[in-house]
């Protein structure tokens, strides 16, 4: 049993089809299909049932299939401690962000990276929660950035900065002549939302509980992104919660928008930083951090002092 027969045995248990998981394998279809026969005569065992309109894991399977994915992850490690006993700032980070972050801090946090350390480029997913969580413990990401609580075996998550949350009005909102709003004047109006399964949109509903009763969630309107709910509330459609990277240099850019802070206790979210306890590129998560904090969002209150980096010298 090789590494490459545990990817096809994975990739079929992902993919439920054998035509699908060769093409994710880049192999053709009879050949990942003797790759798994082999496996299962070697262990002697059945991993899959097969018909033919499906393909199914077995209990059995299921368990070698999580086992094969430890083993492909420690696998994988063995080239990145190489790499980090070399250079850890040299070679590609593979970098996470959830949604309601990622418009907002990359732009700020991209060239930073890349002076501090030109050698590591970043390859980015932006994703749900979730997703990036899975992606991470698979070894397909390397650090997520993301908001807390957020807790998962063998990872490791860093608080970063608190970031708050601010009101977002048509300019000529009637709130527009209050200078802190109150949460729970939110039942009161036409409120965006993000749609279901986005953590920021259970965030909201937190800031304010009125709006979970079923009278206040009938006045709600949903949008795919942030940047949508934006464009919304310029029209006049209602109001939303942004947090102040999105929100608080809108009125310069659109003069149809008010953007007001809450009134104390501030609502906020903790944003930090996600890795394997494994993974071995620690100076490449400090330039991360750095990288981060000296982005300087709009808003947000940094957790911690920024670590001086030495800048890396591109060759």
């Amino acid at each position: 049993m090789t590494l490459t027969d545990l990817r096809y045995l994975i990739a079929l248990a992902r993919e439920r089809h054998f035509g699908r998981a060769a093409e994710k394998c880049h192999v053709s279809q009879p050949t990942l299909s003797v790759a798994i026969k082999k496996i299962e005569e070697e262990l002697g065992v059945q991993l899959f049932e097969r018909s033919a309109t499906e393909v199914k894991i077995t209990a059995t399977g299921r368990r070698i299939v999580s086992q094969a994915e430890k083993v492909l992850l420690e696998a994988a490690q063995i080239p990145e401690i190489a790499s980090a006993g070399r250079d850890p700032l040299a070679g590609p980070l593979r970098l996470g962000v959830i949604f309601t972050i990622g418009p907002y801090l990359l732009p700020r946090l991209i060239p930073r990276v890349h002076r501090l350390a030109p050698r590591m480029p970043l390859i980015i997913q932006e994703n749900y929660t979730a997703r990036l969580a899975e992606a991470l413990k698979r070894g397909e990401l390397d650090v997520v950035i993301l908001s807390l609580p957020f807790a998962e075996p063998g990872i490791v998550a860093q608080p970063v900065y608190d970031e708050p949350f601010r009101v977002l009005m048509p300019a000529a909102h009637p709130w527009h002549g209050q200078e802190r709003i109150d949460p729970d004047m939110l039942a009161e109006e036409q409120l965006l939302l993000l749609g279901a399964g986005n953590c920021f949109r259970d965030q909201v509903l937190e800031v304010c509980p009125h709006c979970r009763n079923v009278s206040g969630l009938q006045r709600t309107l949903e949008g795919s992104s942030l940047e949508t709910i934006r464009h919304m509330v310029a029209t006049g459609l209602g109001v939303t919660v942004l947090p102040s990277s999105a929100a608080d240099e809108l009125p310069a850019q659109n003069p149809l928008v008010a953007v007001r802070p809450f009134a104390a206790p501030e609502p906020s979210r903790r944003v930090a930083l996600a890795w394997r306890v494994t993974y071995p590129r620690s100076g490449a998560i400090d330039v991360l951090r750095t990288a981060i904090l000296e982005s300087a969002l709009p808003g947000v209150r940094p957790i911690g002092r920024v670590t001086t980096v030495e800048t890396a010298e591109a060759p």
